[in-house]
Protein backbone atom coordinates (compact mmCIF):
# COMPACT_ATOMS: atom_id res chain seq x y z
CA UNK A 1 0.00 0.00 0.00
CA UNK A 2 1.21 3.48 -0.62
CA UNK A 3 1.24 6.03 2.73
CA UNK A 4 3.16 9.36 3.82
CA UNK A 5 5.91 9.78 6.25
CA UNK A 6 8.13 12.35 7.30
CA UNK A 7 11.76 11.03 6.26
CA UNK A 8 14.97 11.95 7.10
CA UNK A 9 17.91 11.62 4.40
CA UNK A 10 20.48 12.16 6.03
CA UNK A 11 21.57 13.30 9.45
CA UNK A 12 21.11 17.15 10.07
CA UNK A 13 19.14 17.65 7.15
CA UNK A 14 15.09 18.36 7.45
CA UNK A 15 12.50 16.26 7.71
CA UNK A 16 10.57 15.69 4.12
CA UNK A 17 7.06 14.77 3.99
CA UNK A 18 6.01 12.19 0.91
CA UNK A 19 4.91 9.10 -0.18
CA UNK A 20 6.24 6.00 0.18
CA UNK A 21 5.38 2.14 -0.25
CA UNK A 22 4.59 0.22 3.03
CA UNK A 23 4.34 -4.04 2.12
CA UNK A 24 1.76 -6.00 4.09
CA UNK A 25 3.02 -7.20 7.79
CA UNK A 26 4.65 -10.35 8.28
CA UNK A 27 4.56 -12.99 10.86
CA UNK A 28 4.85 -11.47 14.21
CA UNK A 29 3.58 -7.95 12.81
CA UNK A 30 0.66 -5.71 13.12
CA UNK A 31 -0.40 -3.30 10.55
CA UNK A 32 -1.02 0.35 12.18
CA UNK A 33 -2.79 3.09 10.95
CA UNK A 34 -1.86 6.14 13.50
CA UNK A 35 -4.26 8.67 15.06
CA UNK A 36 -1.54 10.64 16.80
CA UNK A 37 2.41 11.47 17.29
CA UNK A 38 3.68 13.65 19.91
CA UNK A 39 6.96 15.41 19.00
CA UNK A 40 10.16 14.37 21.71
CA UNK A 41 13.40 15.80 21.73
CA UNK A 42 14.55 12.64 20.92
CA UNK A 43 13.49 13.24 17.33
CA UNK A 44 15.73 16.05 17.10
CA UNK A 45 18.73 14.34 18.62
CA UNK A 46 18.23 11.74 15.39
CA UNK A 47 17.64 14.32 13.36
CA UNK A 48 20.77 15.90 14.13
CA UNK A 49 22.56 12.37 14.80
CA UNK A 50 23.40 12.45 18.29
CA UNK A 51 21.94 8.60 18.80
CA UNK A 52 24.25 7.07 15.90
CA UNK A 53 27.74 6.96 15.10
CA UNK A 54 28.63 8.09 12.18
CA UNK A 55 27.44 6.83 8.83
CA UNK A 56 31.16 6.59 7.60
CA UNK A 57 31.97 4.72 10.55
CA UNK A 58 28.92 2.18 10.66
CA UNK A 59 29.86 1.35 6.07
CA UNK A 60 33.11 0.89 6.97
CA UNK A 61 32.42 -2.04 9.75
CA UNK A 62 29.48 -3.00 7.03
CA UNK A 63 26.70 -2.33 8.94
CA UNK A 64 23.27 -0.12 7.65
CA UNK A 65 23.22 3.44 8.41
CA UNK A 66 20.16 4.98 10.29
CA UNK A 67 19.14 7.09 7.52
CA UNK A 68 17.04 7.31 5.50
CA UNK A 69 14.58 6.62 8.24
CA UNK A 70 10.58 7.12 9.07
CA UNK A 71 10.91 9.68 12.49
CA UNK A 72 8.63 8.97 15.35
CA UNK A 73 8.00 6.63 18.23
CA UNK A 74 5.48 8.39 20.52
CA UNK A 75 2.47 7.38 18.34
CA UNK A 76 -1.22 6.08 19.02
CA UNK A 77 -3.42 4.60 16.48
CA UNK A 78 -5.65 2.03 15.66
CA UNK A 79 -4.95 -1.87 14.14
CA UNK A 80 -5.78 -2.27 10.74
CA UNK A 81 -4.38 -5.68 9.85
CA UNK A 82 -2.10 -8.98 12.19
CA UNK A 83 0.24 -10.84 10.65
CA UNK A 84 0.28 -14.70 11.40
CA UNK A 85 1.19 -15.88 14.76
CA UNK A 86 -0.09 -11.93 16.26
CA UNK A 87 -2.95 -12.83 19.03
CA UNK A 88 -2.61 -10.38 21.24
CA UNK A 89 -4.42 -7.65 18.76
CA UNK A 90 -6.96 -7.40 16.05
CA UNK A 91 -8.08 -5.26 14.00
CA UNK A 92 -10.23 -2.38 15.66
CA UNK A 93 -8.08 -2.66 18.84
CA UNK A 94 -6.54 0.94 19.78
CA UNK A 95 -3.55 0.94 20.83
CA UNK A 96 -0.30 2.78 21.64
CA UNK A 97 3.54 2.24 20.82
CA UNK A 98 6.26 0.65 22.73
CA UNK A 99 10.07 3.07 22.45
CA UNK A 100 11.71 -0.16 23.37
CA UNK A 101 9.97 -3.60 22.16
CA UNK A 102 9.28 -6.11 24.79
CA UNK A 103 8.30 -9.51 24.75
CA UNK A 104 6.17 -9.54 28.27
CA UNK A 105 7.52 -13.34 28.98
CA UNK A 106 11.42 -13.37 29.40
CA UNK A 107 12.70 -13.18 32.95
CA UNK A 108 13.41 -9.36 32.56
CA UNK A 109 9.94 -8.23 31.13
CA UNK A 110 8.50 -11.03 34.38
CA UNK A 111 10.16 -9.30 36.87
CA UNK A 112 9.27 -5.11 36.05
CA UNK A 113 13.30 -4.51 33.69
CA UNK A 114 11.56 -4.36 29.95
CA UNK A 115 14.69 -2.22 29.25
CA UNK A 116 16.85 -5.30 29.64
CA UNK A 117 14.55 -7.82 26.82
CA UNK A 118 16.45 -9.36 24.11
CA UNK A 119 13.68 -8.14 21.74
CA UNK A 120 14.43 -4.43 22.37
CA UNK A 121 17.84 -5.06 21.49
CA UNK A 122 19.05 -2.80 18.21
CA UNK A 123 15.92 -0.07 18.91
CA UNK A 124 17.85 2.49 16.58
CA UNK A 125 19.18 0.35 13.85
CA UNK A 126 16.84 -0.30 10.46
CA UNK A 127 14.66 -3.17 9.70
CA UNK A 128 12.28 -5.35 11.27
CA UNK A 129 12.62 -6.67 14.93
CA UNK A 130 11.50 -9.82 13.88
CA UNK A 131 13.58 -10.76 10.59
CA UNK A 132 15.98 -7.79 9.91
CA UNK A 133 14.21 -6.92 6.76
CA UNK A 134 12.62 -3.73 5.67
CA UNK A 135 8.44 -3.25 4.99
CA UNK A 136 9.31 0.79 4.56
CA UNK A 137 9.96 1.50 0.89
CA UNK A 138 10.79 4.87 -0.55
CA UNK A 139 9.11 5.56 -3.98
CA UNK A 140 12.28 5.12 -6.03
CA UNK A 141 13.05 1.96 -4.10
CA UNK A 142 14.87 2.42 -1.55
CA UNK A 143 14.35 0.96 2.07
CA UNK A 144 13.87 2.95 4.62
CA UNK A 145 14.49 2.43 8.57
CA UNK A 146 11.52 3.58 11.23
CA UNK A 147 12.85 5.11 14.33
CA UNK A 148 12.35 2.65 17.25
CA UNK A 149 11.13 0.00 15.13
CA UNK A 150 8.06 2.31 14.94
CA UNK A 151 7.71 5.41 12.52
CA UNK A 152 5.19 6.87 13.49
CA UNK A 153 6.05 10.30 11.55
CA UNK A 154 3.16 8.30 9.09
CA UNK A 155 0.42 7.66 8.05
CA UNK A 156 0.41 4.20 8.58
CA UNK A 157 3.27 1.89 9.70
CA UNK A 158 4.44 -1.61 10.17
CA UNK A 159 5.51 -2.52 13.52
CA UNK A 160 6.65 -6.04 16.29
CA UNK A 161 3.07 -7.04 17.91
CA UNK A 162 6.32 -6.68 20.48
CA UNK A 163 5.87 -2.38 20.25
CA UNK A 164 2.39 -2.26 20.97
CA UNK A 165 0.21 -1.36 23.91
CA UNK A 166 -3.45 -2.11 23.50
CA UNK A 167 -5.64 0.43 25.41
CA UNK A 168 -9.25 0.81 26.17
CA UNK A 169 -11.59 2.07 22.92
CA UNK A 170 -12.84 4.31 25.19
CA UNK A 171 -9.90 6.49 25.86
CA UNK A 172 -8.99 9.33 23.46
CA UNK A 173 -6.58 8.60 21.07
CA UNK A 174 -5.10 12.25 21.05
CA UNK A 175 -4.06 12.26 24.55
CA UNK A 176 -2.91 8.46 24.64
CA UNK A 177 0.17 9.48 22.69
CA UNK A 178 1.15 10.66 25.37
CA UNK A 179 1.49 7.29 27.11
CA UNK A 180 4.35 6.14 24.48
CA UNK A 181 6.67 8.09 26.02
CA UNK A 182 6.47 11.70 27.70
CA UNK A 183 4.17 10.61 30.67
CA UNK A 184 5.78 6.99 31.50
CA UNK A 185 9.28 8.77 31.54
CA UNK A 186 8.80 11.47 33.79
CA UNK A 187 5.88 9.58 35.68
CA UNK A 188 8.59 6.59 35.92
CA UNK A 189 11.70 9.13 36.77
CA UNK A 190 9.74 10.22 39.82
CA UNK A 191 7.22 7.71 40.91
CA UNK A 192 10.07 4.18 40.03
CA UNK A 193 13.35 5.50 39.92
CA UNK A 194 13.86 7.91 42.47
CA UNK A 195 11.27 6.43 44.17
CA UNK A 196 9.11 9.37 45.89
CA UNK A 197 7.90 8.06 49.12
CA UNK A 198 4.89 9.42 51.11
CA UNK A 199 5.57 12.96 52.98
CA UNK A 200 8.94 13.35 50.74
CA UNK A 201 9.74 17.11 49.45
CA UNK A 202 10.47 16.61 45.76
CA UNK A 203 11.92 19.53 43.20
CA UNK A 204 11.20 18.72 39.72
CA UNK A 205 13.73 21.29 37.33
CA UNK A 206 11.69 21.58 34.15
CA UNK A 207 8.47 21.51 33.99
CA UNK A 208 7.30 20.48 30.08
CA UNK A 209 5.83 17.69 29.50
CA UNK A 210 8.22 14.91 31.26
CA UNK A 211 8.87 17.20 34.23
CA UNK A 212 4.53 17.59 34.31
CA UNK A 213 4.50 14.10 34.45
CA UNK A 214 6.89 13.64 37.13
CA UNK A 215 5.02 16.27 39.07
CA UNK A 216 2.41 14.27 38.41
CA UNK A 217 3.99 10.80 39.91
CA UNK A 218 5.62 12.99 42.87
CA UNK A 219 2.07 13.91 43.47
CA UNK A 220 0.28 10.07 43.31
CA UNK A 221 3.25 8.76 45.52
CA UNK A 222 2.59 10.85 48.37
CA UNK A 223 4.45 13.39 48.35
CA UNK A 224 3.55 16.66 50.81
CA UNK A 225 5.42 19.54 49.04
CA UNK A 226 6.72 19.58 45.25
CA UNK A 227 8.40 22.20 43.89
CA UNK A 228 8.33 22.69 40.16
CA UNK A 229 11.14 25.03 38.76
CA UNK A 230 11.09 26.84 35.43
CA UNK A 231 11.94 29.93 33.55
CA UNK A 232 8.41 30.19 32.17
CA UNK A 233 5.72 31.33 33.59
CA UNK A 234 2.95 29.91 31.96
CA UNK A 235 4.46 26.50 33.21
CA UNK A 236 5.19 27.76 36.39
CA UNK A 237 1.14 28.26 36.52
CA UNK A 238 0.15 24.92 34.78
CA UNK A 239 2.62 23.06 37.17
CA UNK A 240 0.46 23.91 40.03
CA UNK A 241 -2.64 22.25 38.25
CA UNK A 242 -0.76 19.48 37.87
CA UNK A 243 0.17 19.13 41.57
CA UNK A 244 2.90 21.47 42.43
CA UNK A 245 2.61 23.42 45.52
CA UNK A 246 4.93 26.15 44.75
CA UNK A 247 7.29 26.91 41.65
CA UNK A 248 10.01 28.98 41.19
CA UNK A 249 11.99 30.74 38.45
CA UNK A 250 15.23 29.62 38.85
CA UNK A 251 17.06 26.88 40.60
CA UNK A 252 18.64 29.55 43.34
CA UNK A 253 15.13 30.87 43.88
CA UNK A 254 13.96 27.22 44.41
CA UNK A 255 17.63 26.67 46.83
CA UNK A 256 15.89 29.27 49.07
CA UNK A 257 12.36 27.78 48.98
CA UNK A 258 13.08 24.52 49.68
CA UNK A 259 15.57 25.83 52.67
CA UNK A 260 12.55 27.72 54.55
CA UNK A 261 10.00 24.71 54.01
CA UNK A 262 12.40 22.24 55.41
CA UNK A 263 14.24 24.16 58.11
CA UNK A 264 17.56 23.72 55.95
CA UNK A 265 17.35 20.21 55.82
CA UNK A 266 16.46 20.73 51.71
CA UNK A 267 14.52 17.91 49.45
CA UNK A 268 13.95 14.26 49.59
CA UNK A 269 14.06 13.80 45.39
CA UNK A 270 15.40 15.56 42.52
CA UNK A 271 14.59 15.14 39.45
CA UNK A 272 15.97 17.38 37.11
CA UNK A 273 15.30 17.74 33.18
CA UNK A 274 18.32 18.71 31.22
CA UNK A 275 17.56 21.89 29.02
CA UNK A 276 17.07 23.57 32.88
CA UNK A 277 20.45 21.60 34.24
CA UNK A 278 23.50 23.82 32.72
CA UNK A 279 26.67 25.42 33.46
CA UNK A 280 26.33 28.53 35.43
CA UNK A 281 23.43 27.15 37.14
CA UNK A 282 22.82 25.89 40.75
CA UNK A 283 22.78 22.30 40.60
CA UNK A 284 19.61 20.09 41.93
CA UNK A 285 22.06 18.35 43.97
CA UNK A 286 22.41 21.67 46.41
CA UNK A 287 18.49 21.47 46.62
CA UNK A 288 18.56 17.59 48.25
CA UNK A 289 19.64 17.00 51.45
CA UNK A 290 23.23 14.97 52.04
CA UNK A 291 21.11 11.28 51.49
CA UNK A 292 18.88 12.84 48.65
CA UNK A 293 17.79 10.97 45.41
CA UNK A 294 18.52 13.40 42.57
CA UNK A 295 17.76 12.30 38.92
CA UNK A 296 17.95 13.74 35.43
CA UNK A 297 15.37 12.01 32.97
CA UNK A 298 16.45 12.16 29.65
CA UNK A 299 18.62 10.66 26.93
CA UNK A 300 21.46 13.08 26.81
CA UNK A 301 23.37 13.91 23.33
CA UNK A 302 26.05 15.45 25.54
CA UNK A 303 28.76 15.02 28.46
CA UNK A 304 26.71 12.80 31.12
CA UNK A 305 27.61 15.09 34.36
CA UNK A 306 25.00 14.11 37.00
CA UNK A 307 22.61 16.57 39.55
CA UNK A 308 25.04 15.55 42.52
CA UNK A 309 25.86 16.11 46.37
CA UNK A 310 27.70 14.19 49.06
CA UNK A 311 26.58 10.93 49.55
CA UNK A 312 23.20 11.44 47.22
CA UNK A 313 22.37 8.66 44.82
CA UNK A 314 22.70 9.18 41.49
CA UNK A 315 20.05 8.14 39.36
CA UNK A 316 19.48 7.98 35.49
CA UNK A 317 15.94 7.79 33.85
CA UNK A 318 17.43 5.92 30.88
CA UNK A 319 19.69 3.25 32.88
Amino acid sequence: MRSRAAILYGYGHPWTVEEFELDPPRAGEVLLQLSTTGLCHSDEHIRRGNLAPPPETLRSLGLPTMSPTIGGHEGSGVVLEVGEGVTRFAPGDHVVTSFIAVCGQCRWCATGMEYLCDTGDGTLAPGMPTDGTFRHHSLDGRDLGHVSKIGAFAEHTVVSADSLVKIDQTFPLVPAALLACAIPTGYGSAARRAQVRGGDIAVVIGAGGIGTAAIQGARIQGATRIIAVDPVEFKRKSALTFGATHTAATTDEAVETVRELTRGVMADVVVGIPRHDRPGRRRGGTVADPQGRNLRAHRSAGPRDALHRRRSSRLRADE
